[in-house]
């Protein structure tokens, strides 16, 4: 009978099938030829020891048992080029995987994007990278796939429901993602990869009967007696549907600004903001493993940090191990950071999100803007960073120990921040508040991960885009808006998800209350 174990091994052991076979073959007192198969299903590192260890949930199968390899396939998706139509404005993770189970409960979704193929949008990434130019319908946010495409693949979620998730990761493996995303405990498919996997999912929607319009943005939803009726396009075309999924993401804020002015229900939303602050990965390294060098069998460090200070949560936010920070501003007169990492990650530098959660009240100097207050607060910042930079994309950048103490940098480092960097005291960029409570955590910091406070650590401003500055409210049973019949926020733009597999398991959801709503038959 196959035997499931628990177990810790060196990490030389776990990177090699036959060192762990004879591990195996002695802790379970048997010959290493009596093993036929070793299947690894869960994978952690634990770095609380000096002794670094790999922690394995494996299924051993010996010779005298059957053993087939699961082959991992997609779901009988249906053609669906006659049937129902739904409007899905927004080709990131919410509205790709709303597609594909709206093409498995035989559904014919239209699926709306603004941006550019994952091919065309390599072009606008670079002209924002070297030429400091940005469109505002095709760069780090906007496009094919959304803002995960680009900007590092991780599939990590807080999400408790085991069985959402992995449905999710399952789609990913059968679309052409590495395996080991079933397994790793902090799974990553990498910005190099993603964009092929987010291609084939768009071609299945197509073999499927679905449309996939790109270059189309939405610049007005048609309601008639508070129930819609579909959506106008920038060209002026009108596309018809009485169910509109609107997983636009949380950079679009024309779509904000026209439900606003519209009188479509939507509010302010806390957010977290701060900066991205990036170290050589060979210091990151040595403080998470406590060694010199980490070797061949270990993956480059991540970390993840949280502190109250004053009152308020500071905390590490989308770490990118082995990674580069990007510039992902979605209108001209403006920088944000995020950061991303390819699949080795294999770069010299780890970066990550510091940033510090914000309360409602912070937003009252933008109490004219009602709902909209909190994004242009988030918005002035962006604005400010922009204009002390120099006016292109460069961004403020400041040495970590001279921000704490409130000292311009004499000098900065050329970073993997490819539009280049301007020495400003980061403090000018933000409120008193944030800058104290900044300040304060950085320090606070130092002493938990000794090494981490360093003059060698460049903060980049501002991080921005943690999450959607505005909550499109929906009815938490039929996740219908709750005002407008039909319309259904969806993912991290409405305010109901966070990260990629967050939004595509959102994205089903809305997908399973259409049919329902329809009256189709769901499993």
């Amino acid at each position: 009978m196959p035997k499931e174990l628990l177990i810790q091994v060196a990490p030389e052991v776990a990177a090699n099938a036959q060192l762990l076979n004879e591990h195996l073959a002695k802790l379970l007192h048997v010959n290493r030829s009596e093993i036929q198969h070793v299947s690894i299903l869960k994978r952690s590192i634990d770095a609380r020891q000096k002794a670094i260890k790999i922690n394995l949930k494996i299924t051993v199968f010996f010779q005298d048992e059957p053993f087939v390899e699961d082959k991992i396939e997609l779901p009988d998706y249906k053609n669906v080029a006659n049937a129902q139509e739904v409007i899905v404005v927004g080709a990131g993770p919410a509205g790709l995987f709303a597609a594909l189970q709206l093409i498995e409960l035989g559904v014919k979704p239209i699926v709306i994007e603004r941006g550019k193929d994952v091919r065309g949008r390599r072009r606008d990434l670079k002209a924002i990278n070297v030429d400091h130019v940005v469109n505002e319908d095709s760069n780090y946010c906007f496009g094919e796939g959304g803002a995960g495409t680009y900007s590092d693949g991780k599939l990590y979620t807080r999400s408790k429901k085991r069985g959402d998730v992995d449905r999710i990761l399952t789609l990913f493996v059968a679309f052409g993602a590495t395996p080991d995303i079933m397994v790793d405990a902090h799974p990553h498919i990498g910005t190099n990869k993603l964009p092929q996997i987010i291609q084939d999912i768009r071609e299945k929607i197509i073999e499927c009967g679905g449309k996939v319009l790109f270059e189309t943005r939405v610049t007005d939803i048609l309601i008639k007696n508070n129930e819609v009726q579909g959506v106008v396009t920038q060209n002026g075309d009108t596309i018809e549907a009485k169910k509109i999924i609107l997983a636009t993401g949380h950079s679009a804020r024309d779509i904000f600004e026209l439900l606003d002015r519209k009188k479509v229900f939507i509010e302010a939303k806390p957010f977290a903001l701060g900066v991205r602050a990036e170290h050589p990965q060979s210091l990151i390294d040595s403080i998470q493993y406590s060694c010199d060098f980490r070797g061949d069998f270990l993956p480059p460090a991540p970390y993840s940090i949280v502190k109250q200070v004053n009152g308020r949560g500071m905390y590490s936010f989308c770490m990118c191990p082995g990674g580069v920070i990007a510039p992902c501003a979605t209108s001209p007169g403006e920088v944000v950071t995020n950061g991303w990492s390819p699949s080795k990650r294999d770069q010299a530098t780890a970066n990550s999100g510091i940033v510090v959660e914000l309360k409602l009240e912070d937003f009252k100097p933008f109490a004219k803007f009602g709902a909209l207050a909190g994004m242009e607060f988030q918005k002035s910042i962006e604005q400010k960073a922009w204009y002390l930079a120099g006016q292109t994309q460069k961004v403020p950048a400041q040495r970590m120990i001279d921000f704490t103490q409130g000292k311009v940098s004499k000098d900065i480092p050329k970073t993997s921040y490819v539009p280049g960097t301007t020495s400003v005291e980061l403090g000018q960029v933000f409120p008193g508040f944030l800058t104290q409570i900044m300040r304060e955590g950085f320090v606070q910091f130092g002493k938990s991960m000794r090494g981490y406070l360093t003059n060698e650590a460049i903060l980049h401003a501002p991080e921005s885009r943690t999450s959607s500055p505005v909550r499109i409210p929906r009815d938490n049973e039929t996740l219908v808006h709750l005002q407008i019949k039909g319309l259904y926020p969806c993912g991290e733009g409405a305010g109901y998800a966070g990260g990629i597999i967050s939004a595509a398991i959102d994205g089903e959801k809305c997908a399973l209350k259409i049919a329902e709503a329809l009256g189709l038959a769901v499993s």
